[in-house]
């Protein structure tokens, strides 16, 4: 299919909510191909409905990173259409909270699986096509979670560094073959990833768990700070739009103020003293529950 210069064929995962279905509405009412994907498409109203409100057409494909061949089938139907694919933006994943012994291995194992593992086994389906056409685009959507550790969200940290490791090796792998490989790293955004989306480990409500008073406090915090974000998520939408019409995208993508002055703080302090930082803002005032003595 013929399509006008400035159309890009765009494969976006995660769209069900968040910054992926915001991105794809916005991507499609400028004028490109957007196959919205998502794990479930049951759960796809809002995703239409955004588009709708926007005059914008998307396509519809149900994609599980977890499951290569629902993978294989969704880039194989694009590239029967098109027979080539501008930009990827791996979108899809999730958090999950808890200390880690009181997350299980099958926890942090469903953590990798789809925000480091479902990231690459959908790059991996795309990578041929591009290569043969000599250019395109993968836009990886990380966190400034994988750019600093955290108490409390080490599986999260762990697969979002997986993530910004894994993209900065493709970089200069891809760029042999006019492939360009960005991230984006957003702060705290009011979306579904701190609502029906956000997981907790397996213990993190147990009474018993040593961390339980920790975990409780960090909750709390976490929530409150989420509610006081006054961040638009439309935001992002925007700076990937700028990514995927830019002929030569930076590579380190962060958005927000808060979140570069805590990035350059992690990069230029002794981790001595950004972490005893860190340390004051998420747990310095958390008491320690009291131990009670068994009575005699």
């Amino acid at each position: 299919m013929n399509l006008p210069r400035t159309s890009k064929v765009i494969l976006i995962t995660g769209c069900s909510s968040g910054f992926g279905l915001l991105t794809a509405a916005r991507l499609a009412a400028k004028g490109h191909i957007v196959f919205a994907t998502m794990r479930n498409l049951e759960k796809s109203q809002a995703l239409l409905g955004e588009a709708q409100k926007r005059n914008a057409t998307l396509r519809l494909l149900q994609l599980d990173v977890t499951d290569n061949l629902s993978i294989q089938k969704a880039v194989s139907a694009i590239e029967q259409e098109f027979n080539h694919i501008d930009v990827l933006i791996n979108n899809a994943g999730y958090g999950i909270g808890g200390f880690f012994e009181d997350l299980s291995e099958e926890d942090i194992r469903r953590q990798m699986e789809t925000n480091f593992f479902g990231a690459q086994n959908v790059t991996r389906q795309v990578i041929p096509a591009m290569r043969r056409q000599g250019e395109g685009k993968i836009i990886n959507i990380t966190s400034v979670a994988g750019l600093y550790g955290l108490p409390g969200f080490g599986a999260y940290n762990a697969s979002k560094w997986a993530l910004e490791g894994f993209s900065e090796s493709l970089y200069y792998e891809l760029k042999l073959f006019g492939i360009k490989v960005c991230l984006v790293e957003p702060g705290t955004y009011r979306t579904k990833i701190f609502d029906e989306n956000r997981r907790y480990a397996a213990n993190y409500n147990n009474p018993n768990s040593p961390y339980y008073h920790y975990s409780q406090h960090l909750k709390q915090r976490v929530d409150e700070h989420v509610k006081a974000s006054r961040r638009d998520p439309e935001d992002i939408a925007i700076l990937i739009e700028r990514l995927v019409n830019s002929s030569n995208p930076p590579f380190r993508n962060i958005p927000d103020l808060k979140s570069k002055i805590t990035y350059t703080l992690r990069h230029f302090l002794p981790f001595r003293v950004f972490s005893g930082i860190l340390y004051k803002g998420m747990l310095l005032g958390m008491k320690k529950p009291k131990t009670v003595s068994p009575s005699n």
